[in-house]
């Protein structure tokens, strides 16, 4: 393991719910996504972190709902983009071949932003490992509700997360009360229907 992975564990705490990266997936993105995130999937697998507050995840099971989630923004025709990891309630980090960690979806507000990285290019590697080293338990949870939503609602598996119900783009509210388990990709493909998915209207850098 090597020192940034390591910093992110000390950060987040040991693995949860992991499932072992079959060798056809790490064929699969090959020349796609860095070999760097390769080499982290073969030796650490897709799990969840910080008692499931945060996910690495396979692409491939979001590859479809991306397409839905960017349809309407022209992004798309930019890059070929990957999810490569989310948060307990659905925030998305999307992965492109040519820019890097460069796109975060807040599937539960509709909104997007955009973010310039300084690892594009011939930096992938180095970006790979900068993205775990930076990552802060804080910017994943939402209004601090992650802890009382595991003591209510229990530790999520690998196909869960937390959701609104009802959406809060149909009224719901954000608070606890409002909370439940629900499976991730049914949860976050519903969402991507209710709106056009919105730029946030600042850049992340």
């Amino acid at each position: 393991m090597d020192e940034d992975y390591a910093f992110f564990i000390k950060n987040f705490g040991p693995a949860i719910e992991r499932q072992e990266v079959p060798l056809s997936s790490i064929q699969r993105y090959r020349n796609k996504l860095p070999d760097q995130l390769l080499e982290y999937w073969g030796e650490h697998g897709w799990c969840g972190y910080a008692d499931g507050l945060f996910w690495t995840v396979n692409p491939q099971d979001y590859e479809v709902l991306l397409e839905q989630w960017l349809a309407s923004t022209g992004i798309s025709q930019k890059d070929k983009y990957y999810v490569i990891a989310r948060s307990a309630f659905g925030l998305i980090y999307v992965w492109g071949e040519e820019s890097a960690y460069c796109l975060t979806i807040t599937t539960y507000m509709g909104r997007f932003s955009t973010r310039e990285s300084i690892f594009a290019g011939d930096r992938l590697d180095f970006g790979v490992r900068v993205f775990f080293s930076s990552l802060e338990p804080e910017y994943n949870d939402l209004e601090g509700l992650f802890r009382p939503a595991l003591e209510n609602l229990g530790k999520l598996k690998s196909d869960e997360m937390y959701g609104f119900v009802p959406a809060l783009a149909l009224g719901g509210a954000m608070d606890l009360r409002s909370l439940q388990k629900v499976k991730t990709i049914e949860h976050l493909e519903f969402l991507s229907q209710l709106s056009p998915l919105q730029d946030w209207g600042f850049p992340e850098f």
